[in-house]
């Protein structure tokens, strides 16, 4: 049974930072690449960041750029999502997802997701 599980979420201040993990299991989580997206409220879900398979290639999305970092250790099935200088539309629930190819990006699973609210 595949599954996905992020953690890390939580409320945090404007300009502060936070980890979110997604633990995988039940598929080959080294053959796949890894993605993270992003759904702020009353808005469709987001793309934000990919990793290769090998973790040797990332893409992110304009805006997250410099602020946000994609990772992943595959020896512990787990991705990462460092995030700092966090603003308040940086407010969303974060998924994690699989993709059999790093270029279509196409996702094979889902997370459940965690929310990240950023608010004084």
């Amino acid at each position: 049974q595949v599954q996905l599980v992020e953690s890390g979420g939580g409320l945090v201040q404007p300009g502060g930072s936070l980890t979110l993990s997604c633990s995988a299991s039940g598929f080959t989580f080294n053959y796949y690449a890894m993605m993270w997206y992003r759904q702020a409220p009353g808005k469709e879900r987001e793309f934000i960041a990919v990793v290769s398979a090998p973790g040797d290639s990332t893409t992110y999305k304009n805006s997250v750029k410099g602020r946000f970092s994609i990772s992943r250790d595959n020896a512990k099935n787990t991705l990462y999502l460092q995030m700092s200088n966090l603003k308040p539309e940086d407010t969303a629930v974060y998924f994690c997802s699989a993709a059999s190819s790093f270029y279509s990006r196409t996702p094979s699973y889902w997370g459940q997701g965690t929310r990240v609210t950023v608010s004084s």
